[in-house]
Formats: structure tokens, sequence, C-alpha cells
């Protein structure tokens, strides 16, 4: 586990994807891929980077049945991966991006129980937002299984959050529909029902998981709930737009390919 952790942050310090993890871990273990994370996580924290809260992953039926696996993932959220909304995120500060549009909830109440229900996630919300997830991969070529992914902080990169926090009160987010535009152009379309049947199913599970972990949701966390739509790859440049029915809308942009000392550009 040691092996696989010090591969995986070799990639995010150097800027160079690695080789998948799973050689280094028993086949199909997603105690020791979490433990990897752990390891990772600790690291972050040793350098002076804050939590600030939770990502669900592999919230598609469909994904889980491609990687293998029967329940969603988690990975912790930073503050250093946290981007203002429309602000320019450099190109290379996440590797291999990909972007998918989100619910995004933020915690007024502690989540200690040992099993939760909707209600309990309802009342202890303080407001939701829009937000695009950038997922990135440390391993080289997404050539990931859910070991991989999981040990790679569930393939969290960055996060981007919607300003204008909407009560759930004013909100239907299982039928909530979900277009993520690249300048204006349609890439990506769903609904809150895509989200495990709806984004607060993702955040019991999510409340759940980390309580018997024994570091429960606080107040002021927030939660990517999971993806409302399909992933789409972005490039140097792009400025993406979603929009969600009731939460309003959000941007990711991304910096320009840095150029080589000849003034060409590397692509």
């Amino acid at each position: 586990m040691a092996r696989a952790a010090e591969r995986l942050d070799r990639a995010r310090r150097t800027g160079t994807p690695c080789a998948p993890v799973r050689d280094l871990l028993p086949a199909g273990d997603l105690d020791a891929a979490y433990a990897v994370q752990s390891l990772l996580t600790e690291r972050r924290l040793t350098e002076g980077r804050r939590v600030t809260g939770w990502k669900a992953g592999l919230t598609s039926p469909a994904v889980q049945a491609q990687l293998g696996v029967g329940t969603p993932d988690f990975g912790a959220l930073f503050d250093d991966t946290a981007v203002p909304d429309g602000a320019d995120l450099p190109w290379g500060a996440v590797l291999q991006p990909k972007a998918e549009a989100e619910v995004a909830l933020v915690l007024g109440h502690d989540l200690e129980h040992e099993r939760h229900t909707v209600a309990d996630l309802i009342r202890a919300t303080a407001f939701a937002l829009p937000a695009i997830e950038i997922v990135g991969s440390r391993i080289r070529d997404w050539d990931i299984t859910a070991v991989d992914t999981i040990a790679d902080n569930a393939s969290s990169g960055a996060y981007v959050l919607g300003n204008r926090p909407v009560s759930l009160r004013d909100l239907d987010l299982r039928t909530a529909g979900m277009v993520l535009e690249r300048r204006g152009e349609p890439v990506s379309t769903g609904v809150g029902a895509a989200c495990l049947g709806h984004p607060l199913h993702a955040a019991v599970w999510l409340a759940d998981t980390l309580v018997r972990l024994g570091r429960p949701l606080r107040a002021g966390d927030t939660l990517l709930t999971g993806a409302l739509g399909p992933m789409t790859a972005v490039a140097p440049g792009d400025v993406l737009e979603a929009r969600i029915e009731g939460l309003g809308s959000v941007r990711a942009a991304f910096g320009a390919a840095p150029r080589d000392p000849e003034g060409e550009d590397p692509r």
C-alpha cells in the first residue's frame, strides 16, 4: 500500500501519469484501495491542505457495471482544489481532465447517525449549489479498475461551485434537468434521477459510509453527489457551463496549454 501511495503521489507532484496501482494491491480489494487513499489524504494534510468535503463517485449503474462494482465510491475534497466560478484552472493542474455536472450540498449540521434517512439529509443541508467536478486520473490513459480509482482519491481533480445558494425546499432534484455546454454547444445532458435515483440517495450513502469509517460528515462540509450525465473530455482554453434546473448555472474555464521554449505549442 505504501508503494501504491508513493506511485500516485509522485504522479501528482511531477505531473506525469503513472502505471496502474492494482498490481501492488490484492485483486479487487477495495479496503486496501481506501487504505492507500487514506495515506495520500494524510500526506496532503501534512502539506497544510484542508479537507473541505467529500465526493461520491461511481453513482451511475452503468459505470459500476463497467468497473465491476456494486456500490459508489468516495474521495476527499481539498481547499486547494476548489476553483472560483468562471476562474481559469491552469492547464496541467489536473492530469487528464474530464468534466461532469453535479449537485453540491453544503451542510449546516453534522451527520453522525449509524443510518441516515433522506429527511436527515434534508434537515442537515444548509443549501444546494450547481457544481462542475473536474475529474482527473494520475493513472496513465485512464487505465483504471475500481481499485485504481479508489486509491487515486476517486479520481478527484478540482471542483467549481456556483454562487447562488438554493434551499432544498425549493427543489425537486430527482427531476431536475442538466445540460453541460462547451462554448454554447451541449456536450452532456442528464437528470437528477441518473445519480442513484436521486442525488440525496448518494448523499445518504456517503453519510452512512463515512460514519462507519469513523469520520462523519460535519457542518460546513461540501458534498459532491455524483454526475448527472456523461463525463466530457476537455481541452486547453475550453469554457464549460452547466445549468441545472432550479439551481442555476456554474462555469469552469481552462487555461491555455504551456508553450515550449521555442514558442511552439506542444500540441
